[in-house]
């Protein structure tokens, strides 16, 4: 699944580094909102219905989280980028886990 993968990336992306050397380094920081952007895009295509099925998962900060690192590059906030890939991206592989488990289980709860 596409927003594995992107998860996946940027936490090889940053091991072991500190938000100084995430500040200092131009190549890991567009790599890391490259990724966010891919895993943005690949929420908004999820439809509405398996969003209702799954409310646990933040599609709506996740999509928007997209929106602004497409549509207004130049005003990210690296310091967010560094709170969203330390704080959000370990619960929300958890939660896409769980909902394509269930989806390989059977078909989806109304």
């Amino acid at each position: 699944h596409h927003i594995l993968e992107a998860i996946s990336r940027i936490e090889r992306y940053v091991h072991g580094k500190t938000f100084e050397e995430f500040l200092r380094d131009e190549l890991l920081q567009d790599g890391v909102i490259r990724q966010l952007s891919i895993i943005g895009e690949a929420a908004r295509r999820v439809s509405e219905d398996l969003q209702r099925v799954y409310p646990e998962v933040p599609w709506k900060d996740i999509i928007g989280m997209r929106n602004i690192i497409v549509h207004d590059y130049f005003g990210v906030d690296l310091g967010e980028v560094w709170r969203t890939v330390q704080n959000d991206l370990q619960p929300l592989k958890a939660q896409i886990v769980r909902a394509l488990e269930a989806l390989e289980e059977g078909p989806c709860p109304s």
